[in-house]
């Protein structure tokens, strides 16, 4: 994705630093902040996902296939190249309906969530305030914004933990039919009636627990990272963070460091999630007998196999997630 002149504005999402108190003294001038519309955050999130998965899939692809041993190559871009060259464009996008399919409600939730997250904290740090005080524009800390983004991890789960069973079960497939082997699922949906039959529930939510001990640090580094970096940069642009505009490529920038900071913290637990979620049915009791062998057999180094893949997804793929996001809440700005 090419980044557009900075002259392109798009506004800013505002996060609020908590103080015990308003900053100001309420007055009759002083303006109340509107709340943006729940429903608004949950399209904008879904418009930011789409666009995470269409940008990063095939860097996902490869940290998938590094973490679960179908590595045909240690260079990030020569498995690219060389899935490009065995399977085509297809090849690079192999498992995609799963994540597409799941990971635009996933957003919407999250986005969702975050914003239901700052609501709360805020209600939280109000107490006690008198009506005219509550009026005031009130501006959440670092430690709420991350609190916030903590809670949305939790909703998130419930679609996250079995569009992930299933994108890494196609993933891990697609290694084995490219050294001959047979596929054993069709599809997403094939895959998704597989585990069902074979072990209800329970088998298409494996792993639901490794998938929170990575989303939930996650989240809190995601959503922090991305709204200090905000302010920061508008700080050094000199835009008032409450009605300034951010530019398009400092959103992009802000977004991709947020998304770094994600996959910096979640590379370790997401390897467990991968093992646990591709092995044969019994091979594991649990997360920590996936931690015990993993350490047993490749040390601490194999906590952080795909982290280059998923460092190099990170940047674009959630630079155009969170221009999604904020382009979306620009055009829906009617629903506030």
């Amino acid at each position: 994705m090419s980044t557009t002149s900075n002259t392109t504005d798009i506004p800013a999402v505002v996060v609020p630093s908590h103080p015990t108190k308003p900053a100001t003294p309420f007055s009759e001038e002083a303006p109340t902040k509107k709340s943006e519309s729940a429903l608004k955050s949950f399209i904008s999130g879904g418009v930011g996902g789409a666009c995470a998965v269409l940008v990063g899939h095939p860097l996902d692809l490869v940290k998938v296939r590094m973490q679960t041993g179908g590595a045909s190559s240690n260079s990030v871009f020569g498995m690219l190249s060389t899935t490009m060259r065995n399977e085509g464009i297809r090849g690079l996008y192999r498992g995609v309906s799963a994540p597409l399919t799941a990971v635009s409600p996933m957003f919407a939730v999250s986005f969702w969530s975050y914003d239901m997250g700052q609501r709360m904290v805020k209600a939280f740090g109000q107490r006690g305030m008198t009506e005219e005080e509550k009026a005031a524009p009130y501006t959440l800390s670092m430690g709420e914004i991350c609190m916030a983004g903590a809670f949305s991890a939790i909703p998130t789960t419930a679609i996250m933990a079995p569009s992930e069973r299933i994108k890494c079960l196609l993933q891990v497939q697609a290694n084995e039919v490219e050294k001959g082997g047979k596929a054993k699922y069709s599809g997403m949906l094939d895959c998704g009636k597989n585990l069902l039959k074979e072990g209800g529930l329970a088998s298409l939510y494996k792993g639901t627990g490794a998938t929170l001990l990575r989303d939930i640090p996650g989240t809190v580094a995601y959503f922090g990272t991305y709204e200090l970096t905000k302010r920061e940069l508008m700080k050094l642009q000199g835009i008032d963070p409450n009605n300034g505009q951010l530019s398009l490529s400092a959103v992009l920038f802000a977004g991709g460091f947020a998304g770094m900071a994600c996959w910096g913290i979640g590379i370790p637990p997401d390897v467990l999630k991968s093992r646990l979620q591709t092995a044969p049915e019994g091979k594991y009791s649990g997360i920590y007998d996936v931690y015990k062998a993993l350490i047993k057999e490749e040390g601490y180094a194999g906590l952080f196999k795909g982290m280059r893949p998923a460092l190099i997804r990170a940047f674009p793929a959630n630079a155009a997630c969170f221009l999604g996001v904020e382009v979306a809440k620009k055009m829906l700005g009617f629903m506030d």
